[in-house]
């Protein structure tokens, strides 16, 4: 395999043919998982659910979020 190598005798990688880009639905969704998590464990908070303040919310609101940082780990 031959190497590029420049005057100071590094070695320079070649540069990527096409950087893999997300589609646009991908932070879309991320984007729309942050905010609704964190407005329904606002909402529990603020009693405004119906059922006031329940165990189920909060965790509703808990997967939201871990589902935006889930699709935000694999975002290019």
């Amino acid at each position: 395999m031959a190497q590029r190598v420049t005057k100071s005798g590094r070695y320079t990688p070649p540069k990527p043919k096409s950087e893999k880009r997300s589609p646009l639905w991908v932070a879309t969704v991320m984007t729309t998982s942050f905010v609704t998590g964190v407005g329904v464990i606002v909402l529990n908070y603020l009693g405004l659910l119906p059922g006031d303040a329940q165990n189920r919310y909060l965790f509703l609101g808990l997967g939201l979020v871990v589902f935006g940082f889930m699709l935000a780990a694999n975002y290019r």
